[in-house]
């Protein structure tokens, strides 16, 4: 066979900490960031009734049902944000669809885009598979994970094309607040290098501030893109739906690439996402009150392992993000370890970049049940091995 250019490209190491983990019986997976909950039967019940009534066999229009479409302008214009139906929101089979028909529409071979990180683990991969050059900058871990202009800066070159931000953060959860959002927004704009949002923990907040959205300052559309996703909030992820926004001229040559990749998002998943955001005040307050309670439960969990991990309560999102405090070999060694003696499986912090390093992420979207279980393996483990 002939050399592939997709050599160069790597399986994230979520995905491969979960496939290590499913050649181990009886493990219990924190890994890959999975809610256990089922989704929600008013969505379920309207998929079922939209079978009868719709030829879901077919495929939508290339951006999405149009019906969609106007009911996310609708939730939109209700957060005092203003996108058009016809020409500025693309249904997606997904963010990282999302992602990855932005990347390839707005990237030439050799361009570079700026990743803060720790953030999530697909986004240099992606960079790659659109023929560009992922730079890493760190956020600042002793002051709340911060974003440095000054490090952009520095990182910035001639071939610098876009900077992806990930708000809420994933793998720390914490939540950059308005002031660097909009210093980050007015330094993007003065170079003229595009902003991506993905925004997928966006109805995720623990804190008594509000999450800024930058999409209701009109003043940055002509360069922003922000990536939404049904999958987290509303136990979506097997259904693989989201959506994109951005302005009519930027929308249009994305839209190019999502038709070419996957002329449209699953017909069937369109119909659930309709249900979702028709209940979605309810849902999601259903719902983040369970979160609140696992989140609660995991912190207690981890005041117990203080001698082998510092943390914080997350801010938003579904993760704990600890720095080690015990000798290692490595965050991929001792996830990997952790997951073959104590058959628990966790990822590694070096899978969301190099300041990831020294951490693990830790999942508390998964049941009560599997949480307490985990820790209790996990106490073992080291009472046994360290």
């Amino acid at each position: 066979m002939q050399p592939l250019r997709t050599q160069n490209i790597g399986l994230s190491l979520i995905k491969e900490m979960e496939l290590r983990g499913s050649k181990i019986p009886g493990v219990v997976s924190l890994a890959q960031g999975i809610p256990s909950f089922e989704t929600n039967e008013h969505i379920k019940k309207a998929v079922i009734e939209s079978l009868s009534l719709h030829n879901i066999g077919k495929y939508s229009l290339s951006p999405g049902l149009l019906e969609l479409r106007e009911m996310v302008e609708e939730v939109l214009r209700k957060d005092g944000i203003s996108y058009d139906h016809n020409n500025e929101i693309i249904v997606t089979a997904g963010s990282i669809e999302g992602l990855a028909a932005t990347l390839l529409a707005i990237l030439e071979k050799g361009d570079e885009v700026i990743i803060p990180n720790p953030s999530y683990a697909a986004y240099a991969e992606a960079v790659r598979v659109a023929h560009g050059v992922p730079i890493f900058i760190d956020l600042h871990k002793n002051d709340n994970w911060a974003l440095s202009i000054d490090a952009l800066e520095k990182a910035k070159s001639a071939k610098t094309k876009a900077v992806i931000i990930c708000q809420p953060n994933n793998p720390t959860s914490h939540i950059y607040p308005e002031s660097t959002i909009r210093e980050l927004a007015e330094w993007a704009k003065n170079n003229n290098y595009f902003l991506i949002f993905d925004e997928v923990y966006k109805d995720f907040n623990y804190t008594a501030k509000p999450i800024f959205h930058l999409a209701k300052d009109s003043k940055y559309r002509g360069n922003a893109v922000y990536l939404r996703s049904f999958s987290k909030a509303f136990s979506m992820t097997g259904w693989r739906v989201g959506y994109i926004l951005a302005c009519k001229e930027l929308a249009r040559e994305i839209l190019k690439v999502h038709d070419s990749l996957v002329t449209c998002a699953p017909v069937i998943s369109q119909y659930a996402a309709m249900a979702a955001l028709r209940y979605q005040d309810e849902l999601i307050n259903d719902i983040m009150i369970q979160y609140r309670k696992r989140r609660k439960i995991t912190l207690a969990h981890f005041n117990k392992l203080g001698d082998y991990f510092e943390c914080t309560a997350p801010d938003s999102g579904y993760f704990f993000f600890p720095k080690i405090l015990f000798k290692n070999s490595g965050s991929k060694k001792t996830a990997i370890e952790i997951l073959e003696k104590a058959k628990v499986n966790i990822v590694p912090g070096i899978a969301f970049g190099p300041a990831g390093e020294g951490y693990l992420r830790f999942c508390f979207g998964r049941s009560e049940e599997d949480l307490n279980e985990a820790f209790t393996r996990l106490k073992n483990y080291f009472h046994n091995s360290l």
